[in-house]
């Protein structure tokens, strides 16, 4: 932090904060025409004012979160699930490094939507591979509170990019028999 939150701005603006503020929550203005005010006039005192709130709360935050672990460890744990995600978006979409290149807004939406399918195939495979193990009374009696708030749909390494894969779409994925290849009903 560069300087101290100027409250003076915020005590000369507080009035005209709250009617921009109230006027957002009670919808008879839309956030994106109030800021685009703003934005006309970065110089605005009630914009000024709330960049100043918005400073207040930021420091607020930080110093909530150096002092509280189980904040850090929540926050952490959020983090490792976009973590998870981004890597298993790395492995689905490995083309370019995952990267989507294309200057076209078609391809762009095209490959985006292509991804979230199978973001989602991959999501629902592992909920029911999930399933099969939890239903089995040994794992269900090893697993505390704790181990199953823990639990993801969000694995991938059991995913293969490269090889071929072999589609049969005749016949229905049967999870209880992964152990044998080829087999389904």
């Amino acid at each position: 932090m560069t300087r101290p939150v100027r409250w003076d701005i915020i005590a000369k603006n507080y009035d005209q904060v709250i009617k921009y503020a109230t006027a957002i929550r009670t919808r008879t203005a839309s956030t994106e025409a109030i800021l685009s005010r703003f934005t006309r006039t970065a110089s605005h005192p009630a914009y000024q004012a709330i960049l100043e709130i918005g400073r207040a709360a930021r420091t607020t935050f930080v110093a909530r979160y150096l002092r509280d672990r189980d904040l850090q460890r929540e926050i952490e744990e959020g983090l490792n699930v976009v973590e998870a995600r981004n890597r298993a978006n790395s492995v689905i979409c490995y083309g370019r490094g995952g990267e989507i290149f294309a200057n076209r807004r078609d391809e762009v939406e095209m490959t985006a939507l292509c991804l979230r399918i199978l973001q989602a195939s991959l999501v629902m495979v592992n909920v029911l591979m999930l399933q099969d193990v939890l239903a089995e009374p040994e794992w269900a009696a090893l697993l505390t509170p704790v181990d199953r708030r823990g639990l993801t749909p969000l694995f991938w390494l059991h995913v293969r990019p490269y090889g071929e894969v072999r589609l049969d779409l005749n016949a229905r994925l049967s999870i209880g028999d992964l152990g044998s290849p080829g087999t389904g009903t």
